[in-house]
């Protein structure tokens, strides 16, 4: 009884599996576009190329406010300069050298 329980079950998996892996769906509605499209494509070629030069010229004038953010003419930075004559005066941190790492690797704690 086990043995015929555990074949229906993987016979069930494996049919689902084949299905998942089988998965092919139609397209009814193909066809239908093509021939529409078809018909449009006379009367529309010219708002095509006109919608297609706008998206363009909108990509242009966006690459444009990008250039100009980073070649950074119109920004004025000399205000957050450092002046080289006060970095003298900046404390060093020195490092802390004795940290032991060992204990992170113990087991007894």
């Amino acid at each position: 009884m086990k043995l015929l329980s555990l074949i229906m079950v993987s016979l069930l998996a494996s049919s689902l599996f084949l299905h998942a892996e089988n998965n092919v769906t139609k397209q009814k509605k193909a066809p239908a576009k093509a021939s529409v499209k078809a018909k449009d494509t006379n009367i529309s070629k010219k708002k095509i190329i006109e919608e297609k030069i706008k998206e363009q010229m909108e990509r242009e004038k966006k690459y444009a406010k990008e250039q100009r953010f980073y070649q950074g003419s119109d920004y004025d930075l000399k205000a957050h300069e450092v002046d080289p004559n006060t970095l003298p005066d900046v404390p060093v941190i020195e490092p802390d050298y004795d940290f032991d790492i060992t204990d992170v690797y113990r087991d007894d704690l």
